[in-house]
Order: C-alpha cells, then sequence, then structure tokens
C-alpha cells in the first residue's frame, strides 16, 4: 500500500466540519471521554485495552484505525456512543462517520491511565518507567531546518493485532503518507523497565527529499543549571530532557548537554553506523525541578539503540529558542549521507527505549551529571580580566570514578574552538562519589565558543566526552 502511495501525486486529507471541530479546544477536549467499556480488548485476551482519541482543534485529521486478527482485518467505525460528550452538546452536532485521531494503549482494564498513545501527524509517545509522559517520537522527519518547509506525513492507517493472552506486548502496523513519501511500519511495544519499542519502516520517496529525518525525537528544554541567567521562572531548571547522548561507530561515548540558544541551532554529528542516540533526563530528583504538578524528575529518557546497516550520514541535534514550557523546541534525528531521490527505497529497523536510564550505558566509563557556568577566576574575587573569561564545573560520576579515593593526578583534557584554557582541575567532591573538573577559559568577545572535556588519569580515559556550545552574554 506504501509502495503503491508513492508511485502515485500526493491527496492532502479533508478535515470534517471543521467549525466544529475547530472549537474543541484543550478544555472541551478535558469534557470528552472514550466510555471505558467501549474500549478495544476490554475484557482481554491481553492485559492492555485499548481507547481511542476524538477529533479535535489540534489533531482535527481522522485516522482510520483497523483490528488485525490473524490475517483478517476489520476496521473500527466511529460512533458518538463511544464517547461521554458531557455538557458540551456536540454528540447530535458531528456526523455518522467522523472518525478518531488515534489511539492509547491503557495500563490495564480498570486503569484511567496510558502508557503509550499515537495521536497527531506520526507523533507517538511513552510514559516510560515513571508513568509520566515527556518527549515524543516520530515516525519521520522530512526537512526540519531544511531551505524549504517542513513537512509532516502522518500516519493514515493503523492495524492494531489482537494481543495474546497476559502478553506484555502490543503490536502496531501503520501506514504514513506525506507529499514527499510513504511508509510502511511495524511496532511492537512492550511494557517491562520502562518501554521497549522495536520499530522497523520501509519508506517509498515520492519526491526528493532536502533532509531525511530517522527515528526523530522531540523534546522540551527551557533552561537547566547550565543556564540559570534564562530562569525567569521560580522553579531551578525546566526541561523534559537534558542532554544528547551519543554512541558512535567507532565506540566513542558523547554527551552534548542541550541550550535554549539565542538563535536557531543545528549542529551535525558526522558518523558510521552509529550504535545509538537519545535525548536522556539525567536530573531525576524533585529538588532538581521542585515542581509537583509537571514532575520532570518522572520524565522518560528516549533512547534509539540502531539495528543493521545505516550507512554514512550524522546525527542532527536541533534547538529552537524558547520562553517557556508549552513547546517542543528540541529535535534530533539520523540524517542519512547519502541524497533521498524520488524512486528510492530505503530501510530502517531499530529499537526505542524509553527509560530513567541509558540501557546502553557503558559501565565502565563515568558520566557527567551536571554543567554549570560562572565567572572565570577565583571564586568570590573579581579581577579585571575576569570578564573575559569563564569558568565551566562539570561534574562526573560511576564508572571506575565511583570507588577511586581523593587523588590529584586526574586531569581534564580540554580543548576550546576560541581563546585559550587557563587554570584547569580535577577534584573530588567531599562526601560523594562525584568528581568535577573546574576549566578556565578566557575568550574575549561574544562569540560562541565550543568546548570539549573528559577525563583521564595517566592513559587510560576515564568519562565520556562532554561537549558544550556557550554564548556569552551580551
Amino acid at each position: 500500500m506504501a509502495k503503491g502511495r508513492a508511485a502515485k501525486p500526493y491527496v492532502a486529507p479533508k478535515r470534517p466540519v471543521p467549525d466544529i471541530i475547530n472549537k474543541i479546544d484543550f478544555d472541551v477536549v478535558q469534557k470528552i471521554k472514550f466510555r471505558a467499556e467501549r474500549a478495544l480488548w476490554g475484557d482481554g485476551p491481553g492485559p492492555f485495552p485499548i481507547r481511542l482519541f476524538h477529533l479535535d482543534k489540534f489533531n482535527p485529521l481522522p485516522v482510520r484505525i483497523n483490528i488485525l486478527t490473524g490475517d483478517q482485518a476489520r476496521r473500527v467505525n466511529y460512533s458518538a456512543s463511544d464517547f461521554d460528550y458531557g455538557d458540551t452538546g456536540l454528540e447530535a452536532r458531528l456526523p455518522a462517520d467522523l472518525g478518531f485521531s488515534g489511539f492509547r494503549v491503557m495500563d490495564n482494564a480498570q486503569a484511567a491511565t496510558d502508557w503509550l498513545a499515537f495521536q497527531g501527524a506520526s507523533y507517538f509517545r511513552s510514559a516510560g518507567q515513571d508513568n509520566q509522559y515527556g518527549g515524543s517520537a516520530r515516525g519521520i522527519a522530512v526537512d526540519t531546518v531544511a531551505s524549504r518547509k517542513e513537512e509532516f506525513p502522518r500516519f493514515a492507517e493503523f492495524w492494531l493485532a489482537e494481543p495474546e493472552s497476559q502478553s506484555p506486548s502490543v503490536t502496531i502496523y501503520a501506514l504514513l503518507d506525506g507529499p514527499s513519501l510513504a511508509g510502511a511500519y511495524r511496532f511492537v511495544a512492550a511494557k517491562k523497565t520502562g518501554v521497549v519499542m522495536d520499530a522497523e519502516a520501509e519508506l517509498f520517496v515520492r519526491n526528493d527529499v532536502a533532509q531525511l529525518g530517522i527515528a526523530p525525537l522531540t523534546s522540551m528544554y527551557w533552561y537547566g543549571e547550565n543556564q540559570r541567567q534564562g530562569a525567569s521562572d521560580w522553579r531551578p531548571e525546566i526541561h523534559d530532557s537534558d542532554g544528547l547522548q551519543l554512541w558512535t561507530g567507532k565506540g566513542e561515548r558523547i554527551w552534548r548537554p542541550l541550550i535554549d540558544p539565542p538563535s536557531v541551532l543545528t549542529n551535525t554529528f558526522l558518523d558510521q553506523n552509529p550504535k545509538g542516540f537519545g535525548l536522556m533526563q539525567r536530573d531525576r530528583t524533585f529538588a532538581d525541578y521542585q515542581d509537583d504538578g509537571a514532575f520532570y524528575n518522572r520524565r522518560p529518557s528516549m533512547w534509539v539503540e540502531t539495528k543493521g546497516d545505516w550507512g554514512a550520514g550524522a546525527v542532527q541535534l536541533v534547538e529552537i529558542p524558547t520562553q517557556d514550557e508549552i513547546h517542543d523546541n528540541i529535535v534530533v534525528f539520523w540524517n542519512p549521507k547519502d541524497p533521498v531521490k524520488a524512486g528510492a527505497q530505503l530501510k530502517y529497523a531499530y529499537r526505542l527505549f524509553w527509560q530513567n536510564g541509558n540501557p546502553d550505558q557503558d559501565p565502565n566509563i563515568g558520566h557527567a551529571i551536571s554543567t554549570r557556568i560562572g565567572r572565570g577566576g577565583v571564586p568570590g574575587h573579581a579581577a579585571p580580566t575576569d570578564k573575559d573569561s569563564w569558568k565551566f564545573v562539570i561534574d562526573f560520576a560511576g564508572g571506575p570514578l565511583a570507588q577511586m579515593a581523593p587523588r590529584f593526578d586526574v586531569t581534564p583534557v580540554v580543548t576550546t574552538s576560541r581563546g585559550k584554557v587557563g587554570k584547569a582541575y580535577v577534584v573530588k567532591v567531599v562526601g560523594t562519589d562525584h568528581w568535577r573538573a573546574l576549566v578556565d577559559v578566557l575568550a574575549p568577545g561574544k562569540e560562541q565558543i565550543n568546548l570539549r572535556c573528559f577525563l583521564r588519569l595517566g592513559d587510560k580515559t576515564l568519562t565520556e566526552t562532554w561537549l558544550y556550545q556557550y554564548f556569552p552574554p551580551a
């Protein structure tokens, strides 16, 4: 079906009764409830019933949903009786074939909470290990930061496989369509320690694509301990993810803290057959955020573990300036090196983890746990040259650092894109198993500073590589 669609001109879907759907805003959506007794497989055989989403102002396009039993598919038809419309009075005004905007997989037959949801374009997300939604994944990204307008292909149709008795997983097939390509997807999602999803995608390209994003992840970062000047809110930190983690094809481990940049910022990490990448939430205590409503400390990390040959390309990170926490402003994806031309067929497979930590974290390598920035020089003693000097304080933990007694021959290996590295040393933080690198960088001017740092003991590398982009304040 995907191949057949790609061979024909794209036909944009039509929005049903837009005058009514456009009035179903956030407040109205809260009043519309899918009736629990109408859930798919509410009585088994699997432990996870599936409820369907209503169309609304933000998700106005219907998707076709089918039940798959063996090799037989049966369409799930919309009925106003599937929903409790509360006091909205909408049930009598909507067409009989309205359709649904997506679906969610419930925690169990009695729960009102869910752990996996597909809704809007090709977006899907999971509540992860602590039952708290955060960032989202997408089936594909097209021309995210290319010279032409970004496209948002959509999952137009789903097939939900009948679950096996008490199976911890659900199997979902999806047909994707958009102006430049169509695709066939298979997802197998299991609720274990967090949620683990195996994804397979076959793509059929209808028109040339300037920038293709495979396994895209989206998240929100406003500010953290590394950007206190952006903290217009009283909470210490506000973000769904605090860093990009990379595991390169050559085996290097990289950590790049996220930032809220002064303008749209794109970073390209060239690689060959990457082992994994993800948007991680490493700050996981309540004290990091002091937020008992959004619970950012419970937001899942999202890690992509590649399968098969992904060839040459780059992990691309896009950071967009924001002044609030309601918009996703972070995107990361794999961009293949070879041009994506009309008529091309591509196949990718990967495993997506929604967990608190990284399942592929190397236990033999320390990792960065915090980044703080301030005036260079001696703390509390300003000197004339300090206005052009910045102090970067990076805490590392884990791996060989965990059991090391305090010593003074651990060194930070630091490089900078401009200026020069001044005093740099490492200490063990008293009363903890954390090791702190303190680095002064003298760099007059307001141009961007690119930094790289890792810890070493003799010839032995102790930690992952910390990367950072700093924009000195005006």
